[in-house]
């Protein structure tokens, strides 16, 4: 990444300098590939600091945060705090969005699961009674069986927690 240092009414000393390079630095673990930066720090007639960070983010555009201080450090940290917070929204944007994607591609493998056929023991008539109590026993989402006149029924647990049956 390109950074440019700007004074305004304001020679930078290099511990000035350095300060401001770890704060670029601190900016830069959120990987958003940042192309170029350009830090102006501006010393106006009351002696307040105007401390401006620009940057140029792929896909995103320009990023541009001031704060205005006393103290030079405490408005260049300032406005690292209202970019970090900036850029960290951003990177969170990109990140569930990309989060989003995968789930995506889980439900389809998912979608394509093997099927594997369980035989149905439905060839002892049982009574509705027998049938809950198997069922209860059981453990199953649902439980086919045959009642006593020889009919196919299915009995389940609804989403009210009452028992249905078919």
């Amino acid at each position: 990444m390109n950074v440019t240092v700007v004074g305004r009414n304001v020679e930078l000393t290099e511990a000035m300098k350095d300060h401001i390079k770890k704060v670029i630095n601190e900016i830069e673990k959120y990987n958003l590939g940042i192309l170029h930066s350009v830090v102006t720090i501006e010393k106006d007639k009351r002696d307040f600091f105007n401390a401006e960070i620009i940057m140029n983010i792929p896909e995103k555009g320009t990023a541009v945060v001031h704060f205005k201080d006393k103290d030079m450090y405490a408005a260049l940290d300032k406005a690292k705090d209202k970019l970090e917070k900036l850029l960290r929204r951003y990177h969170d944007k990109i990140k569930d969005y990309r989060k989003n994607d995968r789930l995506e591609e889980i439900i389809v493998e998912e979608s394509q699961d093997e099927i594997v056929e369980v035989p149905l023991d439905v060839e002892k008539p049982l009574s509705i009674d027998e049938a809950i109590e198997e069922y209860k026993k059981s453990g199953l989402y649902f439980m086919v069986f045959r009642d006593k006149n020889g009919e196919k029924r299915v009995i389940y647990r609804r989403k009210d927690g009452k028992l249905g049956l078919y």
